[in-house]
């Protein structure tokens, strides 16, 4: 190695380091808008839902049903789902929570997401940690590897005990019932998974059925809505 390669080297440490000060102030701008919203629910879907399809009226019906409930709605702020879920908590007069991720080909904030609650995120796991941390549950509609991502994250962290047990609630019957005919059939049946961790979801297409469990799970838990 060189003394120009040792310099280059040198010099991308430094930059690590301070990039502990980045994620540290978005950890703590996280930790204190969001703990000021009260009880919620993240819902998470695809960016690539159009307005007016199946799957994004669901998504306005659940926004609509949670903030009904009083539950604060939060998701990643872009558009598809996240858009979807966000105006159905506008629409009922909820909080519309948006956590925004910066990337290379610029996700911008949907218009129901409150000024007030608009954050953006450069680190994609300070992002994940809020979406777990102010949530009461998890209603994960359709979507990509990103959605794919959030879910079984959330069941990672819930299985290996990371985080208490909260209501994970699949919405699409016919599009994840295939996932989890393979979790049954594959996971379970080769031993990779233990016998009740197929049971850590609750598959529904009636958005008032995910709101009871998350209805249930706060009740237990002592927990009441934002009004």
């Amino acid at each position: 190695m060189t003394p120009r390669d040792v310099a280059k080297w040198q010099d991308e440490r430094i930059k690590d380091t301070w990039k502990v000060f980045r994620i540290m102030s978005e950890f703590v701008e996280g930790f204190e808008r969001l703990g000021e919203i009260g009880p919620s629910v993240s819902v998470f879907g695809s960016a690539r839902t159009k307005p007016g399809t199946e799957h994004y009226e669901l998504g306005v019906a659940v926004g609509r049903e949670l903030a009904t409930r009083g539950y604060a709605v939060i998701t990643g702020g872009g558009p598809g789902i996240m858009e979807a879920a966000n105006k159905g908590a506008t629409e009922a007069g909820g909080v519309s929570v948006g956590l925004n991720i910066a990337l290379p080909f610029e996700q911008h904030v949907n218009p129901y997401v409150e000024p007030a609650h608009d954050l953006t995120f450069e680190y994609f796991f300070a992002r994940k940690t809020m979406f777990v941390k102010y949530a009461q549950g998890y209603v994960v509609l359709p979507g990509g590897f990103g959605t794919m991502d959030e879910l079984f994250e959330s069941l990672t962290l819930i299985q290996t005990q990371k985080a208490a047990t909260f209501p994970v609630v699949l919405m699409g019957t016919s599009y994840w019932k295939g996932l989890l005919d393979w979790i049954q059939d594959t996971l379970l049946e080769g031993g990779f998974i233990s016998a009740g961790d197929p049971d850590l979801v609750t598959l529904t297409d009636d958005p008032a059925e995910a709101a009871d469990l998350i209805d249930r799970f706060c009740s237990q838990s002592g927990i009441t809505p934002n009004f």
